[in-house]
């Protein structure tokens, strides 16, 4: 057997049976009818990546944007699919005639969306982050157990064989001991603007569907289907957006482990003022027992004078992407499928290519009945609450001098990031007594109960579950 049908095969060891009867009416063979709901955007990499996957096929569309619906449902006439059309999840999740669900919906749904189709007999694939906070992850992780089907997440690098041969070859102790996994989201991020007043909510668009469990709040961003992602109640900023797929490569490193006992960052929304809320400037540190630290880097200003066209920063040829250190070199690759595995000269020792689609490895996890643990609901579900821990740490900071952070900081790696993120600002010109950054608490963590420990505990754990509007709470 060849190594890389080795990886695959062996990928599934530890799973277990969990196809529910209402799950297995489909039948082995039997092709698996998908619908895709929310597809405004990442929804039609769904529903691309679905008609070339074999075993299933698109059988509905929902979204509470009719004129989105509109389109999705005559593209795919067009195509030779005709589709059902749901503007109501709940009733596309009750459906007897849809056996699995695709989500690309904002982040504060995904976790109630997925558990209405579970609790439906439903399998679920559900874009990155799976959660738009703590608990509500672990309610999807206990969800997948609940109800007996396949949940997979949204991580892409967890079907590219191209990383998992990496890590297999790093395991076997050739470049020695892991020192640090690096993770980078450099990704432009302009202004959202600053609106003088509320905007109108498209009359085609279901607002009270869109705002789920949210209160249902003003508008005040005048792109409606995109910079949700930086306003909180809504969406997690880049370190919740992009970040979680870096994160997710640096549990893997780590060997999947669970969540970290200490959490620190320190950044800010800076360089304008703007209808955003999530950082736009961030580091994060954070510490597994026993366990190399994983430090990850947010940059949405560009390399200098606040000119976009000029790019963004690298580090180590790197700007959304890792750096995984050992003794002896590092692995480095970016958002796809391929990664190279250098000496500290810069001299390419291995470099590794290749990639199985993530929604076929979902689709023939549920044929088979069992999911690979790395693919599964709880894997995503530490993945994303990486990102959600560290923006606790940033809401829990003080807006201080960073010299006077400088001078109370003990961890030099932290601290040099600290300084280059600095000089990054300056080449801005960012002015920080107008637009701040915040020095983030360092917290303690419980790992096992998923609670903060420590003398800011009681604060700290306030942001773990965030609220739900009532007909929109979680079924657990």
């Amino acid at each position: 057997m060849k190594r890389r049908q080795l990886l695959q095969t062996s990928a599934f060891a530890g799973t277990w049976s969990l196809l529910s009867p209402l799950a297995r009416a489909a039948g082995v063979n039997a092709e698996i009818r998908v619908a895709v709901i929310g597809f405004n955007s990442r929804g039609n990499n769904h529903i691309n990546d679905l008609l070339q996957t074999k075993g299933c096929r698109i059988v509905a569309l929902c979204d509470c944007d009719e004129t989105v619906l509109a389109k999705g449902v005559e593209s795919l006439a067009k195509q030779g699919l005709k589709v059902a059309a749901y503007t109501d999840y709940r009733k596309c999740c009750e459906a007897k005639d849809i056996d699995a669900v695709s989500i690309a919906t904002p982040n504060h749904t995904h976790v109630l969306i997925s558990l209405t189709a579970a609790a439906n007999g439903k399998h679920v694939y559900v874009e990155k982050p799976v959660s738009h906070n703590v608990w509500e992850g672990r309610q999807l992780a206990t969800g997948a157990e609940k109800y007996k089907v396949i949940i997979q997440h949204g991580f892409q690098r967890r079907s590219e064989t191209s990383w998992e041969e990496a890590f297999a070859w790093l395991n076997e102790g050739k470049l020695g001991k892991l020192k640090l996994a690096r993770g980078f989201c450099y990704k432009p991020r302009n202004s959202i603007g600053k609106a003088a007043s509320a905007f109108q909510v498209p009359a085609t668009i279901h607002y009270d569907l869109w705002s789920g469990p949210r209160e249902i709040k003003p508008v005040m961003r005048q792109k409606f289907h995109y910079d949700w992602h930086w306003q909180s109640p809504y969406g997690n900023g880049d370190l919740g957006n992009q970040g979680p797929h870096q994160l997710d490569v640096c549990r893997w490193a780590l060997g999947d482990p669970h969540l970290p006992e200490h959490i620190v960052s320190l950044g800010g929304r800076v360089g304008y003022q703007d209808d955003g809320d999530t950082a736009n400037t961030q580091l994060l540190w954070l510490e597994h027992k026993d366990k190399a630290p994983i430090l990850f880097e947010v940059r949405g200003l560009p390399k200098e004078k606040m000119d976009y066209k000029g790019g963004m920063d690298k580090y180590k040829g790197q700007d959304i992407g890792n750096i995984i250190e050992y003794d002896g070199g590092y692995l480095a690759g970016g958002h796809g499928p391929q990664c190279s595995i250098f000496d500290y000269d810069g001299k390419i020792i291995k470099s590794f290519k290749g990639s199985v689609m993530h929604h076929q490895n979902w689709i023939d996890s549920i044929h088979a009945g069992k999911i690979a643990p790395m693919r599964a609901a709880e894997s995503g579900h530490y993945s994303a609450a990486l990102a959600h821990l560290g923006a606790i740490s940033l809401a829990l900071g003080k807006k201080e001098p960073f010299a006077e952070w400088q001078a109370a900081n003990k961890n030099a790696l932290l601290g040099e990031a600290a300084g280059r993120m600095m000089t990054h600002l300056d080449a801005n010109q960012v002015d920080l007594t107008k637009t701040p950054l915040s020095m983030g608490a360092m917290l303690s963590f419980d790992p096992v109960a998923e609670q903060f420990t420590g003398e800011q505990a009681a604060a700290a754990n306030k942001f773990l579950k965030g609220e739900y509007r009532k007909g929109f709470e979680l079924p657990v």
